[in-house]
């Protein structure tokens, strides 16, 4: 039986991040403070490509900082391609800390489908 599930994503892991900007080659990211147009925030600091100001993660919130000006400064799919690694690369390392296998799909709309490996067939 299989299930299909929606993930509104909340940025909490910081190691999830790491991943994600390995996986996009991206910088490393950094615990800190970062100037943003509309101010100085904190939180761990993401810098996009194409992107005039970093995205600025609070772990706390699972919140997202940014300034773009409505595209002018980033692309927006930038951001929208961050969120989906980092989600797929969480939902990837909680389900092998459980001790189950995942394999993983690009699908040809650029979505990203899982598969959960459990005893008895796949979730």
């Amino acid at each position: 039986m299989s299930h299909v599930v929606s993930i509104q994503t909340k940025v909490r892991d910081f190691a999830g991040i790491q991943a994600a900007c390995r996986r996009l080659h991206l910088s490393e990211p950094v615990q800190g403070k970062a100037r943003l147009f509309s101010g100085e925030v904190t939180g761990v600091v993401v810098n996009l490509p194409g992107w005039e100001y970093p995205i600025v993660c609070d772990l706390e919130s699972g919140q997202v900082q940014f300034d773009n000006f409505q595209g002018r400064w980033g692309d927006r799919r930038e951001l929208d391609r961050f969120l989906q690694v980092y989600a797929t690369e969480k939902v990837k390392s909680e389900v092998r800390r459980k001790g189950l296998s995942v394999m993983e799909q690009p699908l040809a709309d650029g979505s990203i489908k899982l598969t959960v490996q459990v005893k008895g067939g796949a979730a």
